[in-house]
């Protein structure tokens, strides 16, 4: 009889966001009154049109396809040669930062080669990750086989917790043990938080003295305004010997549904074979990628490069500048009500201090009763989230001006 991977088994609860719609769900159908009202502030995907330049480029793009001289059928798996240049030349080149067109590898989500990066990486590593953040970091592994049983917290055996908290600004202290693999996201899914220069600093001589490999989700770089905050890890010295670097067009683009996204594998990073021997990662990953992947459509990829025209950059400015100013108008409303708020200044993400003696659940159903909010609880994002909850700063002026009404029309 077939069998399964019982890695799934050990899966504590479903996926985050899937229980939240779950729960939304219920409540509407119990309150259809409440449906047309419902203000969602949950998972953060975004709200804008594409912009101009991409409809345009795309358009151009179907148009091309329809002509023998212009079709393309199965393209580079990595990535069309005149997006990866666009990528590496804007993104790092003109930054002074050292990254060659063939380091860049075109996905269809940075969430997708989260996942799909454990497939070229042992079993055996010890994998550390940062406690709130991301879910699918742990997950993912925990489908891999690198994690033991759930506890009884929701944490696993055998992954190393990096607490954030208020104390340490939401980025987590340089552990005493070793850890092969570190997951970093900055600016921070779910925090907002940033890291320091410094913080970094420490993290890639850490990383470097284990020989540890620091996957670093910049997914969110596009909202810093901080001249002093680093937008990539490749920012640091020493960071292209130990890190891989994963970025998305999902919010800077608006291409949560169009889909692109890339990741950047330097290729003088190295990892230890099973003899003992130093083998760079960048073949391997490659290897991957052409083996199970075809690459994200020529119309998309068309579409994405239109982003890093003239035009197409003062829209992603626009974009950008749109978010904040929605995260400026949440965060003063929480703060109104005098509740403890982190982020929102250099990344779309407001995240409270729910109340002494409330659970994030219990205030995720109670925004949901009584203002017809949906937020995301901490709780969801890791043990260490327990007591906050997660507003994002992605949707319409109009309904995040009424989301700012409803909460502080709150009796807190």
């Amino acid at each position: 009889m077939a069998t399964l991977n019982s890695n799934y088994l050990k899966l504590k609860a479903g996926y985050l966001f899937p229980e939240i719609a779950r729960r939304v769900k219920a409540f509407t159908e119990a309150n259809p009154e409440a449906a047309s009202r419902m203000i969602r502030c949950g998972i953060g995907d975004v709200t804008e049109p594409l912009p101009l330049a991409v409809r345009e480029a795309m358009h151009a793009a179907i148009d091309e396809m329809g002509t023998h001289g212009g079709f393309h059928g199965y393209g580079p798996e990595q990535g069309y040669e005149f997006l990866r240049t666009a990528i590496a030349q804007h993104d790092y080149r003109d930054r002074g930062l050292d990254v060659a067109d063939d380091e860049i590898f075109v996905s269809d989500g940075s969430k997708c080669d989260g996942g799909n990066i454990l497939d070229i990486l042992g079993d055996d590593n010890r994998i550390a990750v940062m406690d709130p953040v991301y879910p699918v970091y742990v997950d993912t592994n925990v489908m891999a086989g690198h994690t033991g049983d759930a506890n009884e917290d929701g944490s696993y055996a055998g992954i190393l917790y990096l607490e954030c908290n208020a104390a340490n600004g939401f980025v987590p202290q340089i552990p005493e043990e070793k850890a092969d693999i570190v997951y970093l996201c900055f600016p921070n899914n779910p925090t907002g938080a940033v890291a320091t220069r410094a913080q970094l600093e420490a993290w890639v001589t850490y990383a470097r003295k284990h020989g540890s490999i620091l996957l670093y989700d910049a997914a969110y770089e596009a909202f810093v305004s901080d001249p002093s905050v680093p937008r990539s890890i490749y920012e640091i010295p020493g960071a292209r010997e130990c890190a891989i670097e994963f970025r998305s067009f999902s919010k800077n683009g608006g291409f949560t549904g169009t889909r692109c996204a890339f990741t950047v594998v330097p290729k003088n990073l190295t990892a230890l074979c099973s003899n003992g021997e130093h083998r760079p990662i960048h073949p391997l990953w490659h290897r991957r990628f052409t083996t199970k992947f075809n690459g994200v459509s020529y119309i998309t990829q068309r579409g994405a490069a239109a982003l890093y025209s003239e035009m197409g950059r003062a829209e992603v400015a626009a974009l950008v500048e749109h978010y904040m100013g929605n995260a400026a108008i949440l965060r003063e409303a929480v703060q109104s009500c005098g509740l403890e708020v982190y982020g929102g200044v250099n990344a779309p993400y407001i995240w409270v201090h729910a109340l002494v003696g409330q659970t994030s659940w219990q205030i995720f159903d109670r925004m949901l009763n009584e203002a017809n909010i949906v937020v995301t609880p901490g709780s969801g994002f890791g043990r260490a989230g327990e007591g906050y909850f997660r507003i994002s700063a992605f949707n319409s002026r109009e309904k995040v001006l009424e989301a700012a009404t409803r909460l502080k029309a709150m009796v807190w």
